[in-house]
């Protein structure tokens, strides 16, 4: 599938800041199942690329004159392809087992630990574990957009039984993480197909140790299936906070402001 992206992230002041620094990940991932044709981005100040410690390829924003908005674009073009029965490969030097550390977003809880209980077993679990898994977190978290924040633990979306993309991965990391199962967050974006609604998405990948397969399998639990070629990946991570497309701080600002726009197309 080839899909033509568009992502502004645009925010506005009430006071004039001083200093802003954004980390971004805003690039798509080099990985087998997609290949960037094109892909831009343009912001104000500067920008500094690198490559993170999970493979990312990540830029810095700083800018250091005083301004009242901040817009950053990324749009271009990528070819994607469906990985057989969601199998991502390994690829990289990291060991898949510092994902099975919890972090303070999917921390384990009695709830957490009583619903990983009842779909993993301890240690390695096959495909068909973790998808009753997210079947199970499907039906446990409704989607219900506002209803947390970035900043919402798995724990809290749990009890809420209400929560985006993000709480679902989160969960699902969460019940992994606590049965020594890896597991790591995926942002990026999914193609709205005729839902008319684009957004940046989040989901997870597994580590599955199936009868003819040991590796990640990449799962959406908002969706309780497994990625296809509808999905385009930007980064991994342990969690949002390491895995958020836009994530920062500034000096000054007062109240601040924030819009997105996503517009994925199929050509």
């Amino acid at each position: 599938m080839r899909l033509t992206i568009r992502h502004e992230t645009r925010y506005t002041y009430s006071q004039p800041l001083a200093y802003t620094i954004q980390q971004l990940h805003l690039t798509p991932r080099v990985e087998a199942q997609q290949h960037v044709l094109s892909w831009q981005l343009a912001t104000p100040g500067h920008l500094h690329a690198y490559s993170d410690a999970y493979g990312n390829l990540s830029h810095t924003l700083t800018m250091n004159a005083p301004h009242q908005a901040l817009s950053i674009v990324a749009h271009g073009v990528v070819d994607t392809s469906a990985p057989d029965r969601g199998r991502i490969a390994h690829g990289g030097t990291l060991s898949p087992l510092i994902f099975t550390v919890p972090t303070r977003l999917t921390a384990a809880t009695p709830g957490i630990l009583a619903l990983a209980a009842s779909c993993l077993p301890e240690g390695r679990a096959m495909t068909r574990d973790l998808m009753r898994l997210a079947e199970h977190i499907f039906g446990a978290v409704r989607y219900q957009k506002g209803a947390t924040a970035v900043d919402t633990s798995a724990s809290d979306a749990l009890a809420l039984g209400q929560g985006v993309c993000q709480d679902h991965a989160h969960l699902f990391l969460a019940c992994c993480h606590a049965h020594g199962v890896p597991a790591r967050y995926v942002s990026g974006y999914i193609d709205p197909e005729n839902s008319g609604h684009a957004a940046s998405h989040a989901w997870v990948d597994a580590w599955a140790e199936d009868s003819d397969y040991s590796g990640w399998v990449s799962i959406d639990i908002t969706h309780a299936r497994l990625m296809t070629d509808a999905y385009c990946r930007l980064a991994v991570g342990r969690d949002y906070d390491s895995a958020a497309p836009v994530r920062g701080v500034r000096r000054g600002g007062g109240t601040e402001s924030l819009n997105v726009d996503v517009q994925i197309m199929q050509q």
